[in-house]
């Protein structure tokens, strides 16, 4: 293989100041005659020559990162040098140069990244943060790092496709607003450096630059049941643990699963695999009057229950912590008030069927069971127990879209599909 004498000398850089480079890149463009530099900033590069070069003549290449530039590169006999923002090979020009020459021909000298400088500016532990650039990328990334909403996200943006608006739109669409502090860093690190807060619930500001980038932080929302609507709560009130979305059942679900109990003024209801508490608390929000019982076998869920019941503003009659085989087979067991509305899920087909046939004999005519089934091999089985405990069964399919903004425009978002088995007792 011929040995390759020439090099392309890839400088990532965090000021638009000469003097804040280290010796070594200052001699190196001294040195250097060919210098890259991105349109974007290419004036106030360019004006380096008049104060630090000397006599020294320099020919700068103005770069759009495109194909333009690689040929560019090729044509050249020399060393050259192409500055970067930050670090070339974090989300950068690096991986394009990578693809195009060969390692041998590359000298990276990465700097800060914008988003180590933004977290660093904001004073937040950045190592668990998640980072997401949809500079010159679709979205797709952006929604699902949304959708396990990670304590901090940082967001490498694009003013050409209005990377601010469709953050601004995908948080509103996930119910998320309230969820985050929105930090928008404008020229970070640069002269004109510019962080502030914004209220993504009003118009976005017209003067910002299009050197930005943003930052999403948990907030330290204190929660409160007054403005909450009567039917139909948003996911995100509701505590849970970020590891286990499953714990939470979600709001176009139940909805559908409120629905189907029925609920009366009065009466006892039952939640196994209550999880986070969501569909019996919410039942309780309803009706306020009834006596909910929760059980859950994960350790931690009494205390999710708990304070999602605050959040609520209403009060469980009784939480207990443990496997439903356990509870069911107590002696203690016999002294539970008996369910005139019971939801049975997060539990094998085999528990299922073994809680309907413990609980089913005592419920009285037009109590009801509803049981969110996601294995589709388990209905026939629970529909034919039910059936033989006398209760009138009927099937339904929930399967919802939601609809999020993209830079195209707008698409549809599914989510799982769950089958609810409602049975309502008749003798």
């Amino acid at each position: 293989m011929t040995k390759v004498n020439r090099k392309i000398h890839v400088i990532g850089i965090n000021s638009f100041k000469f003097d804040d480079l280290p010796f070594k890149l200052q001699n190196l463009f001294l040195e250097t005659v060919n210098i890259a530099v991105p349109n974007s900033y290419f004036e106030k590069i360019k004006s380096w020559s008049e104060n630090n070069f000397g006599q020294k003549k320099k020919l700068f290449f103005s770069s759009q990162s495109n194909n333009e530039l690689i040929e560019w590169l090729r044509s050249q006999k020399t060393d050259v040098i192409l500055i970067s923002r930050g670090d070339p090979l974090w989300f950068g020009i690096g991986r394009i140069l990578l693809e195009n020459f060969s390692k041998d021909e590359l000298s990276f000298y990465p700097s800060n990244t914008c988003i180590q400088l933004a977290f660093s500016k904001l004073k937040i532990p950045w190592q668990d943060a998640i980072n997401v650039s949809i500079h010159g990328r679709d979205s797709t990334k952006l929604l699902e790092a949304l959708k396990t909403k990670p304590s901090n996200l940082a967001i490498i943006t694009d003013s050409k496709n209005k990377s601010l608006e469709i953050i601004q739109k995908n948080l509103s669409e996930l119910n998320l607003i309230d969820f985050y502090d929105f930090w928008l860093c404008e020229e970070i690190g640069f002269e004109n450096e510019n962080i502030r807060k914004l209220n993504l619930k009003e118009t976005l500001p017209s003067d910002i630059s299009s050197l930005n980038i943003a930052v999403l932080t948990k907030t330290k929302k204190i929660y409160s049941n007054n403005n909450l609507p009567l039917f139909g709560i948003s996911d995100i009130i509701f505590k849970t643990f970020e590891d286990r979305p499953n714990l939470l059942t979600k709001r176009e679900v139940r909805i559908q699963i409120l629905a189907d109990l029925e609920l009366p003024q009065n009466g006892v209801i039952w939640d196994i695999g209550a999880g986070c508490g969501s569909i019996g608390l919410e039942a309780l929000k309803l009706r306020p009057n009834l006596d909910l019982f929760c059980i859950d076998k994960r350790i931690g869920s009494k205390a999710l229950i708990l304070e999602n019941s605050k959040r609520l503003g209403v009060k469980v009659k009784s939480i207990f912590e443990g496997e439903i085989n356990n509870i069911l087979n107590t002696t203690t067991f016999s002294t539970f008030d008996k369910p005139n509305r019971l939801v049975i899920g997060g539990c094998n087909k085999k528990t299922k069927l073994k809680i309907i046939d413990k609980l089913a004999p005592g419920m009285n005519i037009g109590d009801i069971i509803v049981i969110p089934i996601i294995d589709i091999q388990t209905i026939d089985e629970l529909k034919e127990k039910l059936e033989d405990q006398k209760f009138k069964t009927n099937l339904n399919l929930i399967q919802t879209y939601k609809s999020l903004s993209i830079a195209e425009g707008t698409r549809l978002e599914p989510n799982n599909p769950v089958f609810l088995l409602k049975g309502a007792k008749f003798i």
